[in-house]
């Protein structure tokens, strides 16, 4: 096979075939950055404007695959600058979430500088690379001309952490352990490091004795120092609690109405105080606490979970009444006072005679829960018709805490149950604050395994569950890593005529994240895309055509979709179709013919340029844009063949 080779000289471009391990390399690093997600409080905003910008880097990596790399020969010192980049990346938020929060502030202008220091070479890295002779996406080179300029930027207006902070621990550092620092001092320091209790305060202390273990003894004078400083803050923390030891403050006791030999079940407990809860309420990630308990945590200015230190993308607190109900029903089995009774939540359902009842959503919460299965699948059916038509339903049936509860019936061993479950949280989902609930509840696995096991309408329903959930950008990507894609590939080839739509319509919006583009084309879906654009009636045509436009612009998509059949077809489109199949075929010529002067001259030499001058002047912004790229290649294509015959 002979290798074009472009502006760079072959030395060059061996060293570049011998290195494609170091590409890998990459996409592990940012994958393994993108996973560290708890960060000290002192440096938190930094931590997570880095990580931000490499996770934005990683499709970039995606697509700079081993084919475009040996073939265009990117520098081997462009990849091993971005490695050397990566790796001071992961050192610095590795020690942001275990390092010693006294130490960052103490020294806020070495680590101003590490942070720096990091922008300049990924700002360096970047720049090396030959996008021009690329065969890199327009989304993926805007997106990192979007986080070029961040890191330039942020290698100029970089803050140190907290100033205010560096003065007044450095009045406390100077002073000998046993002066008596001032209260407002030290009432300061401990809010902005969230210094609350015992176990924050052993966390530091334990962060400082590995720095020691880490540096030698060079470093033991400065450990001892900041030792002093978080003993006068223990003391100071000690007095304001009210107890020399100082455990956990909290508000008043959750509940104390167990006799001493009754063993509470630990689902009962709150994990925060241990206690039976009362109130139970669910957050974001889908954990449940004691509402005075999660309360003072959320007061306290904390911004994770505290049983799984997920960061917290809304501290909204939702009532569990299922738990609240099961809860009820233990303390009265075993002679325990229960907690106060909720009011009755009532759900409004229209009849099959247009006249309208009031539903006891206390009641279902209860069934819901049982360990009855005829229950259990009644009320997924029920809870499935309340939630179709009527928002308010929906808002309250999430806040009843009913998402876990179905997300756990998605496992159903009965066909019917799974349905109804999987329908329920569809029609839910409709609700774009419940779209949350239900990601942060872990439904991805269990909507997942009704797509590929369930019934042919579960299957429907899956689908249009992931289209929905999808439709948030931050649900993309977990969603199309979950495996979703491989199964969503396999519905749209092979299941009924509303399956393949459903698959279809979850397919371009997954895909329009850009790695989810790789992981389609992958999973086969590429052949069957051809077949439907190219088969007589063109039944799924207008959905194969949408996705096709999308998944082309990954390399590998565009190798797989590019035959000449294909080509004739789309020409063809862009003279006959809808405008929308018009705008879609132009913008698939366009990355077909990129490049290709085989595609080129086909195109140019079956008559499209009347129809792609027309859309130019009466299609869409995007059609216009797009009729406009495939004019000015035809054009290029034709003056370079007129002047090589002459």
């Amino acid at each position: 096979m002979t290798i074009h080779m472009n502006r760079w000289d072959s030395a060059k471009h061996s060293k570049s075939m011998a290195e494609t391990p170091l590409l890998q390399n990459l996409t592990l690093l940012s994958t393994q950055i993108s996973e560290i997600s708890t960060f000290k409080t002192v440096i938190k905003s930094q931590c997570w404007d880095l990580s931000r910008r490499v996770r934005f880097l990683a499709p970039l990596f995606q697509e700079l695959h081993d084919e475009v790399v040996s073939t265009h020969a990117v520098p081997y010192d462009a990849l091993a600058s971005l490695e050397e980049a990566l790796l001071k990346a992961k050192d610095l938020l590795e020690f942001a979430t275990r390092g010693s929060q006294l130490f960052m502030i103490l020294e806020r202008e070495q680590i101003k500088h590490k942070f720096t220091d990091v922008a300049v070479r990924f700002e360096r890295g970047i720049n090396k690379i030959p996008f021009d002779v690329l065969g890199i996406s327009e989304e993926v080179k805007e997106q990192v001309a979007l986080v070029t300029a961040q890191f330039t930027r942020a290698k100029e207006q970089f803050d140190a952490p907290g100033l205010q902070l560096y003065e007044h621990l450095l009045s406390v550092y100077k002073q000998s352990h046993d002066v008596k620092t001032e209260t407002a001092e030290l009432r300061l320091m401990c809010e902005k490091l969230q210094f609350l209790n015992a176990n924050d305060i052993k966390q530091e202390s334990v962060a400082i004795q590995k720095m020691v273990a880490d540096r030698g003894d060079h470093f033991e004078k400065t450990a001892q120092d900041m030792s002093n400083v978080l003993k006068k803050i223990e003391h100071f923390l000690a007095i304001e609690s009210g107890s020399e030891g100082f455990p956990p403050h909290t508000d008043e006791p959750c509940v104390k109405l167990c006799p001493q030999s009754l063993v509470i079940p630990d689902e009962f407990r709150c994990p925060i105080s241990l206690e039976l809860m009362k109130d139970p309420v669910i957050i974001c990630t889908g954990q449940t606490y004691e509402r005075s308990c999660i309360k003072k945590w959320l007061k306290a200015g904390h911004g994770t979970c505290p049983k799984t230190q997920q960061i917290l993308s809304s501290t909204v607190l939702i009532p569990n009444h299922v738990l609240y109900s099961l809860i009820s029903n233990w303390c009265e089995a075993n002679g325990v006072e229960p907690p106060k009774r909720l009011g009755s939540l009532r759900l409004y359902k229209i009849m099959s005679d247009g006249s309208s009842e009031f539903i006891d959503l206390n009641i279902l919460m209860r069934k819901l829960a049982s360990s009855d299965l005829e229950d259990q699948r009644c009320t997924a059916g029920e809870l499935r018709l309340l939630a179709k038509h009527n928002g308010h339903n929906r808002v309250l049936i999430a806040e009843a805490g009913a998402i876990p509860p179905l997300v756990d019936l998605l496992y159903a061993h009965d066909a019917c149950t799974q349905e109804h479950a999987v329908t329920a949280l569809l029609n839910l989902s409709i609700h774009e604050d419940i779209k949350e609930c239900i990601m942060a509840s872990g439904a991805v696995p269990g909507i997942l395994h009704v797509l590929e096991n369930g019934s042919m309408e579960a299957r429907e329903n899956a689908a249009a569950t992931f289209f929905s959930l999808s439709v948030v950008d931050e649900n993309k990507e977990p969603i199309g890593g979950s495996g979703a894609i491989q199964a969503l590939v396999t519905l749209f080839c092979q299941g009924s005529q509303r399956g393949k739509v459903d698959a279809a319509t979850a397919l371009f919006s997954l895909c329009l994240y850009q790695g989810n583009r790789g992981r389609a084309i992958r999973a086969g879906i590429a052949p069957k895309l051809i077949e439907m654009l190219t088969k007589p009636g063109g039944e799924m045509r207008d959905e194969a055509l949408a996705i096709m436009a999308v998944v082309v612009s990954h390399p590998d998509g565009k190798a797989a979709i590019g035959s000449i059949n294909v080509v004739l077809t789309l020409v063809e489109l862009i003279n006959n179709g809808s405008p929308r199949n018009k705008e879609n075929a132009t913008s698939v010529l366009v990355h077909l013919c990129s490049g290709n002067p085989l595609h080129l001259s086909f195109v140019s030499s079956i008559g499209v340029i009347n129809p792609l001058l027309d859309l130019a002047e009466n299609g869409s912004d995007r059609g216009k844009r797009k009729a406009a790229q495939l004019l000015e290649l035809i054009g290029d294509h034709c003056e370079y063949t007129s002047k090589t015959v002459n």
